[in-house]
């Protein structure tokens, strides 16, 4: 999908959330989610974990300002019709 036809969708959803590699929670199942509703998803990651179906190991947070600065670039461009807010570190 390129840009230009991004700035014609109507329907656009920021996610803040943390990322699950294993795809079954987190951004990763939400833009799943979004995907199967015709929603164009966008991410802001508040933290990467270390996690499987058997539990979660680890948790990497990502610094706030980083977070911040990914919400800033998408909605500065693309904009959102709502937010849906997951995970949040700290």
């Amino acid at each position: 999908m390129t840009i230009s036809r991004v700035s014609n969708l109507s329907k656009t959803v920021l996610v803040i959330a943390g990322s699950d590699p294993s795809g079954g929670a987190g951004i990763q199942a939400d833009l799943k989610t979004l995907t199967s509703l015709g929603v164009y998803g966008m991410t802001a990651i508040t933290a990467l974990t270390e996690q499987n179906t058997k539990g979660v190991f680890g948790i990497f947070e990502i610094p706030l300002d980083f977070v911040i600065k990914q919400i800033n670039c998408c909605l500065s461009d693309i904009g959102a019709n709502a937010i849906k807010i997951g995970m949040l570190h700290n």
